[in-house]
């Protein structure tokens, strides 16, 4: 047997029982497909349920309003993957009459499915010979073959999946592209991997060569900014004062407070004092309690946010996003991460 077959073997035996394993409809895989990406599967799990719990099917996802998906979505990040989801569902919905396609060329022509989830859903629900290179996959071959190409290069997407390709089982696609990503998430992990019991540790070119930490390679591309966010409560105990974020937004149409940006952490006495701040509030602004720091972690960003409650702030200069809101409606907003934790204990959200 070549390491691919070992692999499915030992996928047979030792494979977690997921739901969308069970199914070949296409609907439920994409649900899974894509509430999974860049999230782990214990953290998925619950949001792929109520999805489908209330969504059962593409034509009811269609339907289903921006702001109900936002709301569902809260806490799983990559905010974007819920809107371009509903857009997908409508797509489905008007060009395919509700019937969620499972071939290849049909699938890459949706809103947010690429190369990887169009593959993973064709192979999945229709067999269809497409193998799929997720960080999983490209775990295992780097270092099965030794392969210190990066992984997040032209030429090392390139490498990596034409090997993939070369490997795969044209039979059974499906079942040899589940094997190959079980095999990376749960053995052949970024850390830690169990080369003990691995049944493909013979041929690995990187056990043998001492260098598994070392391998996949990535190249680094991305640089953190920090960011300093200071929230304002302001509520007269009936409602309170929201911000709707814009279209081309990180948060896009979600809700979260009015807030002044500054280039570090101050001490409340001197942030009041800011410019910024002064030119929304007056300077009549009197704050009678402020959060502890948080910090918030995102892809190209590190968040540092608190949130500062107003007792008097008689000049506030009105924005356009901002709208009041009823203190018993805000547990139904869609509301960032970050936000929902600042406004949890307040709220009872």
């Amino acid at each position: 047997m070549n390491f691919a077959d070992e692999i499915v073997q030992w996928y047979l035996t030792n494979k977690r029982d997921l739901p969308w394993r069970n199914t070949t409809d296409a609907y439920t895989i994409w649900l899974s497909e894509v509430i999974l990406q860049q999230t782990r599967v214990e953290q998925g799990m619950p949001y792929f349920y109520r999805f489908l719990e209330k969504y059962p099917d593409v034509s009811s996802f269609a339907a289903a309003h921006e702001d109900d998906i936002l709301k569902l979505w809260q806490g799983l990040g990559y905010y974007s993957r819920g809107r371009n989801m509903l857009k997908t569902a409508r797509m489905v919905q008007e060009t395919y009459n509700g019937n969620f396609p499972d071939s290849y060329n049909e699938l890459i022509k949706l809103k947010g499915i690429g190369e990887y989830t169009a593959a993973a859903i064709s192979s999945f629900a229709a067999n269809e010979a497409r193998a799929v290179v997720d960080g999983n996959v490209y775990r295992v071959l780097a270092r099965y073959f030794g392969i210190d190409e990066p992984i997040n290069s032209t030429q090392g997407k390139k490498t990596f999946q034409g090997l993939a390709d070369d490997f795969l089982n044209k039979k059974t696609p499906g079942l040899h592209n589940q094997a190959m990503m079980e095999f990376g998430a749960m053995l052949c992990k970024p850390k830690n991997p169990a080369c003990g019991s691995c049944p493909v540790r013979p041929g690995c070119q990187a056990f043998k060569t001492n260098t598994v930490n070392a391998l996949p390679v990535k190249l680094k591309t991305v640089k953190v900014r920090e960011r300093f966010f200071n929230y304002f409560l302001i509520t007269d105990g009936d409602t309170v004062l929201m911000n709707k974020r814009g279209e081309n937004d990180i948060w896009a149409n979600m809700f979260d407070l009015p807030m002044v940006e500054t280039a570090s952490v101050l001490p409340l006495e001197e942030l009041l004092k800011q410019p910024e701040v002064l030119n929304v509030f007056g300077n009549m602004i009197r704050a009678t309690e402020v959060s502890p720091v948080h910090k918030h972690v995102l892809t190209h960003q590190r968040l540092f946010v608190r949130l500062v409650k107003i007792d008097n702030a008689p000049s506030i200069k009105p924005h356009k996003n901002w709208v009041k809101i009823d203190v018993q409606k805000v547990p139904e907003l869609a509301l960032p991460k970050i936000v929902f934790i600042l406004l949890k204990n307040i709220f009872n959200l």
